[in-house]
């Protein structure tokens, strides 16, 4: 398995358990939606995926190594997009920062980085805008600059938290065409509210609210649009035995 966590728990000193009993398993290439209520947990499960946190009990295998082990094996585009609008950098030397791998430390970065940074700017289809400042893009373009960024990296996994936060419908739609085209590709953890506009290329769903359940792509109902989750419905047969 690409993803094995066993019998997950988390919580900070002294206070409410954040997660409990979580298990899951997710194969090599697959896409899975991540969706829960606000403080569920979906953010901090991806800390603890990434190494950024420690489990309280159970155990997680990424790549059959440790999170902090796999780290560069798992590309990262987190919640937060602030940055210091004043501060000059091209959009080319943002997805240079998901080489530093192969980063000497001094100088300018090999060749080796600068064509893995063109070739992600390929992937997401801004290459033309590679001399580019960061600060003029719109959000769409930004978080598909920032997708180049992790895919940078080489990753075999990618993790996105809140990804669609923020990005207008067409830029909605181009940032979902991007992820179908990686499917099959990398391991992809999508945490999104906007379930209805991609579960159905999902492999699966899982809600997160302090506890996991998981969900076909044809169990995701228009009430988790609400925030109102619930465990999968099953479906009722008619008469004549069909679904």
């Amino acid at each position: 398995m690409t993803i094995a966590v066993s019998d997950l728990s988390f919580s900070y000193p002294r206070e409410t358990p954040i997660l409990e009993g979580i298990s899951l398993s997710v194969a090599a290439g697959q896409f899975i939606g991540v969706f829960g209520p606000n403080g569920g947990g979906k953010t901090t499960f991806l800390k603890l995926l990434l190494g950024l946190e420690k489990p309280t009990s159970g155990k997680i295998e990424i790549l059959g190594k440790s999170p902090k082990g796999a780290s560069a094996e798992v590309g990262y585009v987190p919640q937060s997009r602030h940055f210091d609008p004043k501060f000059p950098i091209s959009v080319r030397e943002v997805v240079l920062h998901g080489c530093l791998s192969i980063y000497p430390g001094w100088g300018p970065f090999p060749e080796k980085a600068k064509e893995r940074a063109h070739a992600a700017l390929e992937e997401v289809g801004l290459a033309h805008l590679a001399e580019a400042s960061f600060r003029t893009l719109s959000g769409g373009q930004a978080q598909r600059v920032l997708i180049a960024r992790a895919l940078a990296s080489k990753p075999k996994i990618l993790l996105l938290d809140e990804a669609t936060v923020g990005i207008d419908p067409d830029a909605l739609h181009e940032f979902f065409t991007l992820l179908k085209k990686l499917r099959g590709k990398i391991t992809i953890l999508l945490v999104t509210h906007d379930l209805h506009s991609i579960a159905k290329e999902m492999d699966s769903l899982i809600c997160i609210h302090r506890q996991l359940t998981r969900y076909s792509p044809d169990q995701v109902c228009e009430h988790f649009a609400m925030g109102l989750y619930h465990p999968p419905l099953l479906k009722k047969k008619r008469p004549d035995g069909s679904d």
